[in-house]
């Protein structure tokens, strides 16, 4: 929809992110605590965001300037409340700031509701529009209503006001039927009904759910659109965080299987919402898959491999206990046990990265091997070279990184230590212990020449010379 539409068909939406939360105890304000690997706020607005609304104002409070870049690429325009008075407050003042002269219908969400849907804000959207009405909200129906504002109906069932629980009568605290905080109304109506707003409660806000009343006193029609209460649950506490999260990462983990892919233990696995998974791959248990990482078809990723911003082809194997970040990882590679790619680490097809082995802004060509307790930094490594255990690319002198390039078909003894900036052509040969500091033409061996020396009987007289200084 865009902001030309016809004014029945005219959206924005209002995102209320001003709070500080004190209730989670944090130097951070609320919004950007993180489920499922992203703020809170941004949640919200990925909801939001297909709605197509021609204007998205986030109202900013407690940490305006954090907010603000958590809700980068979104458009949208930013309502600073400076003193926290209450959510018609909140929303009077991103009316003021970003919806002036705006003509159309106004959905307005918590900043704090991660879990709220989509489909649930069109369902609201379109029975709005249906009906005509004025403003309409979403209500849920829950065991415990402490804390929400309860839906006060009529005799006839139609929705009479919105009673907050520090204002609710002995009678109404008992109502189990909510307000979850979100609406939409005409903006024209909430414009004039948030003018009237007076603090009237025993905290001296400005409440939003006031204009509900508002409503029914001018003879609009107000509607109500239900919803399943987990869908709707704001976030407060780090106890609340934890529990959507665990509801969260149960809905990702079975829109991954319903999808094809396998997790032996769905319990222990963590995935971010961002993260793609290819069908007929197997996830083994423990394993965290983070931010924009994607994983090909027919992968096998074993127990606690941790994923982050990461991309791996087809049919990769991550053995246990692997830490991939920001890498890239070719079809057919396996990595691991104990193996650890660092940003910028580009393995093309069939490499074998094995235990205890780092790598970090290397790219390293298809079928190269290195199995064994290495550390491969700023390297450029061509196809099918060995790399031999303990090999390291010393690529810092205390003051800059060099780069070290290895050719095809190389091979790197064990023990080996190649001193960047420093060239390897093809089919080189670096000998077992050899310390290379100078480049190494095409087809030759480098090693250092450390003959073998012994001394005979040296063990038993060493045994001698030791054996009085044993304690009794």
């Amino acid at each position: 929809m865009s902001e030309s539409s016809g004014s029945d068909q005219r959206l924005a939406v209002v995102v209320l992110a001003a709070g500080q939360g004190t209730r989670m105890k944090s130097a951070h304000a609320k919004v950007l605590h993180h489920l499922g690997g992203k703020p809170l706020v941004r949640h919200v607005l990925d909801a939001c965001a297909p709605l197509g609304a021609a204007r998205t104002a986030v109202v900013v409070g407690h940490q305006a300037d954090a907010v603000e870049a958590a809700c980068d690429g979104y458009g949208a325009s930013f309502a600073l409340q400076r003193e926290q008075r209450g959510t018609g407050h909140a929303v009077r003042i991103a009316c003021e700031a970003s919806l002036d002269g705006f003509a159309g219908d106004v959905v307005i969400v918590y900043g704090d509701v991660p879990l709220l849907e989509t489909g649930t804000l069109q369902r609201l959207l379109r029975r709005h529009r249906e009906q005509g009405a004025l403003l309409s909200l979403l209500t849920t129906v829950v065991d415990d209503p402490f804390g929400y504002g309860r839906i006060v109906r009529d005799a006839d069932g139609r929705l009479e006001a919105i009673v907050e629980e520090r204002d609710a009568s002995v009678a109404q605290k008992p109502i189990r039927e909510v307000n979850p905080g979100i609406y939409c109304a005409r903006s024209g109506f909430l414009v004039e009904a948030l003018a009237e707003l007076v603090p009237n409660n025993a905290q001296g806000e400005l409440y939003l759910t006031d204009i509900v009343a508002a409503a029914v006193r001018g003879g609009g029609n107000v509607c109500t659109e239900p919803v399943d209460p987990h869908e709707v649950a704001g976030i407060n506490s780090r106890a609340e965080l934890a529990r959507l999260e665990g509801i969260l990462r149960q809905t990702i983990v079975a829109r991954h299987m319903a999808a094809g892919v396998t997790f032996l233990d769905p319990a222990t696995a963590y995935v971010d919402a961002s993260v793609t998974i290819g069908a007929d791959t197997v996830i083994g248990p423990g394993v965290h898959l983070h931010g924009r990482t994607t994983i090909g078809r027919d992968c096998t990723i074993d127990g606690n491999a941790y994923v982050t911003d990461s991309e791996l082809a087809d049919g990769v194997h991550l053995r246990p206990m692997v830490v991939l970040t920001e890498a890239t990882v070719g079809r057919g590679a396996i990595i691991g046990p104990f193996a650890q790619l660092r940003p910028g680490a580009e393995l093309h097809e069939d490499v074998h990265i094995g235990n205890f082995v780092e790598v970090k802004k290397s790219v390293i060509g298809r079928g190269t091997k290195a199995n064994h307790l290495a550390y491969l930094g700023d390297a450029t490594i061509g196809s099918a070279s060995n790399i031999g255990a303990g090999t390291i690319t010393c690529n810092y002198d205390g003051f800059a990184k060099h780069r070290t390039v290895i050719g095809d078909r190389v091979q790197i003894g064990s023990d080996s230590q190649l001193v960047a900036p420093v060239t390897i052509g093809d089919d080189a040969y670096v000998a077992t212990g050899t310390t290379v500091r100078h480049d190494v033409e095409p087809g030759a061996l480098a090693f250092n020449p450390r003959p073998d020396q012994r001394r005979a009987g040296w063990v038993e007289g060493f045994r001698k010379r030791q054996a009085p200084k044993k304690k009794s």
